[in-house]
């Protein structure tokens, strides 16, 4: 006879299904309209590459009266990994999943073994089972060359970190892929966990760096842990630290939920990003700790429908929104919120990099609730980026900056600069709003704002203000 705790369960399916049942499908139509409201069509074409709606700038940020939602967004970002769905996934873990552990496929954990191959065939098990556990054991540290998991798998699947996948710090180890150590690839369903460490053992790589060395080369170096293309996607309590250079990336992405991570570098390493978002929506980051040697979190192109919330950053370069617009490209970013963020000791705090030449936009983005601690460009939006040492040229177009909410926002700048609009002059920002700032120097004596080609409003106590606002 099946156990009580199955018979409840099944007959609470078999509930769910007659509710799910009397859906009508103008309600399902509504369900998918809700979320890609700002869907990827250019009359009538869907456009995978840009991930960008003309149509949805800027009327989807303002209620009919011209005022700001209350929490930045478009409508709110519908929550992920709820509902029906994600019980009967749950369900099917607890019920059919099995555990495919890499020790059973010969790993050693010994921290010097190469334990790759293990990884490669636990994971073609796990792929093709009909619901798995990915299991690496805790206690062990499994040494790994480059690897990609790729999809599509047969069901939902589950990996579960609970010891240490360590990097080769042999760099001819990633001569077929220098930009790539862990990537999981074309999956749906699929739920990253555990507690264990992921670590790119990057010491080698940041001594190799031409930002560390100017007379070594700038070369690649992999990012630690990297999910393309990959659909309905949780990333939860996990430790990333000293990544070979960009700790994890989500590329072309969607419906991601990624929260309780830890991710730690030291603060001079080069090019360490904690946490960078590309090309992918509908995504939240949450309650997470990021101390690196670059931007905490960076956002680029294609990126629409983000919220963060409960971020602690620095050391590191603080949340940035860009670099957009670089070789003249077209970039566009959307609907991003922050609200509850504490940066200590960052470089920038909330920034909006943009290069001179590009095109496209940065549009519906709200910073909320944040505290800084000597942060040395608390807000800046800059439109004329440039990242060589020669002056950059001076150009006609760019990537376009609207509708962008600074609230609640306050703390010490370690610069006498804390509020910075460097603005284009043939592309002015639009609708930039400052309400309830409050930023001092370090030892609460006055800092300024310095605001050029900036269509600008204040409501609330500003402190800096801008001048003649």
């Amino acid at each position: 006879m099946a156990p009580r705790k199955y018979i409840f369960h099944f007959t609470i399916i078999i509930f769910l299904c007659s509710i799910s049942a009397s859906w009508s499908l103008e309600d399902v139509l509504q369900v998918h309209d809700d979320i890609y409201r700002f869907g990827d069509y250019h009359d009538g074409v869907y456009d995978r590459e840009t991930g960008y709606d003309s149509r949805a700038y800027p009327s989807e940020f303002l209620s009919s009266d011209g005022k700001y939602y209350s929490d930045g967004m478009s409508p709110d970002l519908p929550d992920v990994g709820t509902g029906i769905e994600s019980y009967l996934e749950k369900l099917a873990a607890e019920t059919s999943a099995k555990t495919v552990s890499v020790q059973s496929y010969g790993a050693k954990g010994d921290g010097k073994s190469d334990d790759t191959m293990a990884f490669e065939k636990a994971w073609k098990e796990a792929c093709s089972s009909s619901g798995a556990i990915f299991m690496v054991p805790k206690n062990k540290k499994y040494l790994v060359k480059q690897i990609t998991f790729e999809g599509p798998c047969k069901a939902a699947l589950t990996v579960q970190v609970a010891g240490t996948v360590l990097a080769s710090n042999n760099r001819g180890d990633y001569k077929n892929d220098k930009r790539h150590w862990l990537m999981f690839e074309n999956i749906k369903n699929l739920v990253v966990q555990g507690g264990g460490v992921i670590d790119g053992n990057g010491k080698i790589w940041w001594e190799n760096s031409c930002k560390i060395d100017e007379s070594k080369p700038c070369t690649d170096a992999p990012t630690a842990l990297t999910f393309y293309r990959v659909n309905k996607l949780t990333v939860k309590n996990l430790n990333i630290q000293n990544a070979q250079q960009i700790q994890v990336s989500f590329e072309r992405c969607e419906t991601v939920q990624a929260s309780d991570l830890r991710v730690t570098a030291p603060g001079d390493s080069p090019n360490t990003d904690g946490i960078h978002i590309t090309r992918t929506k509908n995504m939240q980051l949450s309650s997470s700790v990021i101390k690196t040697g670059d931007d905490c979190v960076s956002i680029e192109d294609g990126t629409k429908k983000l919220k963060i919330t409960d971020l602690t950053c620095g050391p590191g370069h603080g949340i940035s929104i860009g670099s957009l617009g670089d070789g003249n490209s077209e970039a566009h970013v959307s609907d991003v919120t922050v609200n509850g963020a504490k940066l200590s000791g960052t470089m920038n705090g909330v920034r909006i990099k943009t290069y001179q030449g590009g095109s496209g936009s940065a549009s519906n983005i709200n910073f909320k609730n944040i505290d800084m601690k000597d942060v040395e460009n608390p807000i800046i939006i800059n439109q004329n980026y440039c990242d060589q040492s020669k002056p950059c040229k001076q150009q006609k177009s760019a990537v376009q900056v609207k509708n962008v909410l600074y609230e609640n926002i306050k703390g010490t700048s370690a610069t006498d600069v804390a509020i910075n609009f460097n603005c284009s002059k043939n592309h002015p920002c639009q609708n930039i709003v400052l309400r309830d700032i409050k930023l001092t120097g370090q030892d609460g004596e006055k800092v300024k704002a310095v605001c050029k080609n900036v269509e600008l409003e204040e409501s609330g106590t500003v402190s800096p203000r801008c001048p003649d606002n």
